[in-house]
């Protein structure tokens, strides 16, 4: 008998539209390109030839259009690892999803969704205009915990030899991480030989969470340092965000695929930074589109 899911698990909008994004179904293409600031789906569009529709509610903008005859949607999904749930969840809805039975389809859609956004940079090799894409993501915003096959799809013996090297261990004020690795074929596909290859944690916020201290003490002055010297396998972190875990974690769960790329706008090491980055990051969303 197939799963049957209720108004109030998968909320219909009456134009049949799911109720965050307001995308209907037909209006969803397989390859997703996600961003987080809605002013940049506009600038991820103006590479298109055509477009279909536009649709924009909150902080959720989306275009889906043609680039050199690949179909491809552009999502904007705002800021943390929150916001991935609500636009994951709905992506894999309308793809997977009968909305006029509310039953699963018979037929899996897998969707290739690819983050491009900015982070800073946590290693001296990848310094302000670097390239990271996310190969491995490293969730200390505990989203993935509420999911049940969390421990089949997470990276458990690198998740402990964090825990410990962090010493958080029996900590009950410090989040549970996980850590998740990104579909492999997709990272060669996007990243080739152009992008560092690197271990992204992804934070609940963009201060405390990230070692950054203004008014407020934080509870562990060195969980920066001990970031950075955190090594696994040889693999270093190499970069700060607040989206790659959510994203790589419930794909993986869904049986999609999905990575994120990111232009380095900070070196917290060196404390350099570089607001002047959207010329950059254009140059990224065309290597994106291009390897989608």
């Amino acid at each position: 008998m197939k799963k049957y899911f209720p108004p109030s698990e998968l909320i219909i909008n009456e134009d049949g539209s799911v109720f965050h994004l307001h995308v209907k179904p037909e209006q969803l293409a397989s390859k997703v390109i996600l961003v987080g600031d809605p002013g940049r789906v506009a600038l991820v569009a103006s590479h298109f030839e055509s477009r279909e529709c536009e649709i924009e509610n909150r902080e959720f903008k989306t275009i889906t259009g043609t680039y050199k005859g690949k179909r491809i949607t552009v999502l904007s999904t705002g800021i943390g690892c929150d916001n991935i749930d609500i636009v994951v969840n709905e992506l894999d809805a309308l793809a997977n999803i009968d909305f006029r039975t509310r039953e699963e389809k018979d037929d899996f859609r897998q969707l290739e969704m690819v983050r491009i956004g900015t982070c800073g940079g946590l290693q001296p090799y990848t310094p302000e205009g670097s390239f990271i894409c996310s190969e491995i993501s490293v969730g200390f915003d505990g989203l993935l915990n509420f999911y049940e096959g969390r421990n089949a799809v997470c990276d458990l013996p690198m998740e402990r030899a964090l825990l410990n090297h962090l010493g958080w261990s029996g900590n009950l004020c410090a989040p549970a991480p996980y850590v998740i690795h990104a579909d492999e074929e997709m990272v060669e596909r996007i990243a080739r030989h152009d992008m560092t290859k690197g271990i992204t944690v992804s934070c609940g916020g963009f201060f405390g969470p990230q070692g950054r201290q203004l008014r407020i003490p934080l509870a562990d002055p060195r969980q920066n340092e001990k970031i950075e010297s955190f090594v696994y396998e040889g693999k270093h972190i190499t970069n700060f965000e607040m989206e790659s875990s959510a994203l790589a974690g419930l794909s993986r769960l869904m049986r999609h695929k999905a990575t994120t790329v990111c232009i380095v706008i900070a070196n917290r090491v060196a404390k350099e930074v570089n607001t002047g980055y959207k010329n950059q990051i254009d140059d990224l969303i065309k290597l994106v589109l291009e390897r989608i």
